[in-house]
């Protein structure tokens, strides 16, 4: 049991952990193999390269599918919660990089769902300790919550304003030019606000011309304002994040980073800096 015990605990640092060399050396190898496996699923995307070489790609897969389904039976028997770590972010993905395998026995276009593995490729922060610069992503996730109300009034005026001048075009033009219905009215609303302009459908009558004309211009004014709503929050978030000094005096904590007194008892922060000036 001891031996037993001791071989389990080895293989669990070895698996979960990146601070020894075998950890390293093990997550580094994974990630090799990962990218591998989605080169595999690139290529094989190909007609022409999948028609000649399916079943030498298959064989590959398989391979690929085995070897994650050993490593992750691996990570559930050293788990010390082998739930919790099943049913954990990390734990979920490499699931997901198993089941597309398993399913395209049954489907076999399921195949290109192996895509999914590039999740897996998260795990490089871990191996290369980056973590600490995804705490930059906390301004990012602050600022797309604190504009979350504003874009979801934003989306709802343009969703309106798409809708009325899509049933507008389909009044104006009709069927005869392309617009069979409202939906369709809509879907070239949306093309034409987004500035985007496959040009499928295009108004024919002057009047038509004259409605899709005013959306451009309507366009053209609307397309910054998620963009401006965000980059406001964005730099509030960032602003935020530099308000750490904290007044000995009446305690308020949130001072911008280069504040040398406090913002509402307005004494020094640095007492003793002051005093030595």
């Amino acid at each position: 049991m001891d031996s037993n015990t001791g071989w389990r605990e080895q293989l669990r640092v070895i698996i979960f952990q990146v601070d020894t060399v075998a950890g390293r050396r093990f997550d580094t190898t994974l990630l090799v193999i990962i990218l591998a496996s989605l080169f595999i699923v690139i290529i094989d995307s190909i007609d022409s390269i999948h028609r000649h070489y399916i079943d030498f790609f298959a064989y590959i897969e398989w391979g690929f599918t085995i070897v994650f389904a050993i490593e992750y039976a691996l990570r559930l028997y050293c788990s010390p919660k082998p739930l919790r770590y099943a049913f954990s972010f990390y734990g979920l993905v490499d699931l997901l990089a198993i089941v597309p395998g398993i399913l395209s026995l049954y489907y076999a276009d399921a195949q290109y769902l192996l895509i999914i593995r590039i999740i897996r490729m998260l795990r490089i922060f871990r191996v290369l300790k980056l973590s600490p610069y995804l705490k930059q992503a906390n301004f990012l996730l602050s600022a797309l919550r604190g504009s979350k109300q504003k874009i979801i009034v934003f989306l709802a005026t343009v969703s309106t304003l798409v809708i009325v001048f899509g049933t507008l075009m389909y009044v104006i033009e009709g069927p005869e030019n392309g617009y069979t219905s409202i939906p369709v009215g809509i879907y070239w609303a949306i093309v034409t606000v987004t500035t985007v302009g496959f040009g499928d459908i295009v108004p024919k009558t002057p009047a038509g011309q004259m409605l899709a004309s005013l959306l451009m211009i309507t366009g053209y004014s609307i397309i910054a304002v998620p963009t401006g709503i965000f980059t406001a929050e964005l730099a509030n978030a960032m602003r935020a994040g530099q308000l750490e000094h904290e007044c000995p005096v009446c305690a308020k904590t949130n001072h911008e980073n280069e504040a040398s007194f406090c913002a509402r008892c307005g004494n020094a922060l640095f007492p003793k800096i002051e005093e030595q000036a």
